[in-house]
């Protein structure tokens, strides 16, 4: 038997593993590294995250990745190019990390690292019957195998689309073997660049499980900000928006777009919610000359409603709570606004014990565990939600 393949085989049957989980999401601002212990798998996994960290991504390689992601037209060099120098970044940000957490190399069993997203393609999205789902993660995993010495688990979407899956979201997975609950209905929300939520009903059964994205979560306010405050990716604690007033108009046609009268679960990316999106609806409700102040204030309104309304169209339990997680969290007039529109408060994970800045990191470790020492558990009947284990594996 090959060494390596002897090696995976070691660690699949081991009674626990070392994994580091990576996520770099559509804000393109960082690789969010968690490194877990997991014992188990399917429903008996337990987690402990040892470490989490964000590694920012310089400027100049920010401005490469927003050079190709999202549109329909790229410099195929480009990709092509960026395919290898992501995944030699990444390993590169691995060893930094282990370094500051004077974590030994050697200790660690495996990498799951999610990818860059330069592009989603649902048949929703692209409109093309002859041609199927599909969705382009970059940051070759040979790279970070090579680079590291770890075997690399990567590219989990293809998996969930070449088994009849539009390929997101995958939050399901993890949320529902790690935060299903016996006694409680739960909805996990993570608000990412695009929004998505997870329901779990008490009972922990998977044929009544659901996740679905929503729309817009940061993409579009970042996007905003970016374009018209120099030096500023995001609107820090809603700083901007709180000083502006959501425009009635301009929200109403930020809803009228055919996406939100898709059924559940559907999935969507910034290749619909960008600029382009924000100018169409402007000139729509005819709100071309108002402030900016008021037009981020009205991107915060239009996100907060779509999620709301999502939430209230294909969720028919009486109660339940919702757990979030992604960076839309953090601002408080989103959260504020989701809030008075759910009619309660909302938590986070650390209820659940697990960070919510760490979350998709750690469901990614959670996916490469399941590949290797899982894959048994049935995730129910529901549509977008085959049981699959996902990921490719890359030995060093």
């Amino acid at each position: 038997m090959n060494v390596q393949i002897s090696n995976l085989a070691r660690i699949a049957a081991a009674p626990s593993r070392i994994i580091a989980g990576l996520m770099s999401g559509t804000s393109l601002d960082g690789l969010d590294i968690a490194l877990c212990e997991f014992t188990g798998a399917g429903l008996d996994t337990q987690i402990k995250v040892l470490h989490f960290v964000t590694m920012p991504y310089t400027q100049e390689f920010k401005e490469e990745l927003k050079s190709i992601s999202f549109k329909t037209e790229v410099a195929l060099q480009k990709v092509t190019l960026l395919n290898a120098v992501i995944g030699t970044y990444s390993a590169k940000l691995i060893l930094e990390a282990l370094r500051a957490w004077e974590y030994p190399l050697n200790a660690v069993d495996l990498v799951a690292s999610h990818g860059q997203t330069i592009f989603h393609a649902p048949i929703s999205l692209h409109q093309q019957e002859e041609f199927p789902n599909a969705t382009l993660q970059i940051g070759d995993g040979d790279h970070i195998a090579v680079h590291t010495g770890i075997i690399t688990l990567s590219d989990f979407r293809q998996k969930h689309i070449a088994a009849g899956g539009e390929g997101a979201p995958l939050a399901v997975y993890g949320d529902y073997l790690l935060f299903s609950n016996q006694d409680e209905n739960r909805i996990l929300l993570n608000i990412g660049g695009i929004s998505n939520f997870t329901y779990l009903p008490a009972g922990r059964n998977p044929d009544l499980v659901f996740s679905t994205d929503v729309g817009p979560g940061n993409t579009l306010m970042d996007q905003f900000v970016q374009l018209n405050y120099p030096g500023k990716y995001y609107d820090k604690d809603a700083a901007i928006a709180e000083t502006g007033t959501p425009n009635s108009a301009l929200v109403k046609a930020l809803l009228e777009h055919p996406f939100f009268g898709n059924p559940f679960p559907r999935t969507t990316g910034p290749e619909l919610f960008n600029m382009a999106y924000l100018q169409e609806a402007l000139i729509a409700s005819g709100q071309v000359s108002i402030s900016k102040e008021d037009t981020l204030a009205s991107l915060c309104e239009f996100t907060a409603v779509s999620i709301v309304t999502a939430i209230k169209q294909s969720i028919s339990a009486q109660s339940f709570q919702v757990y979030l997680s992604g960076g839309g969290m953090h601002n408080p007039l989103l959260i504020q606004k989701i809030s008075e529109g759910l009619g309660f408060a909302l938590r986070n994970t650390n209820e659940l014990g697990i960070d919510p800045d760490a979350k998709e990191a750690v469901l990614f470790a959670l996916l490469a565990n399941e590949c290797v020492a899982g894959g048994q558990t049935d995730f129910g009947n529901q549509r977008g939600i085959p049981s699959i284990t996902m990921g490719k594996i890359s030995l060093p």
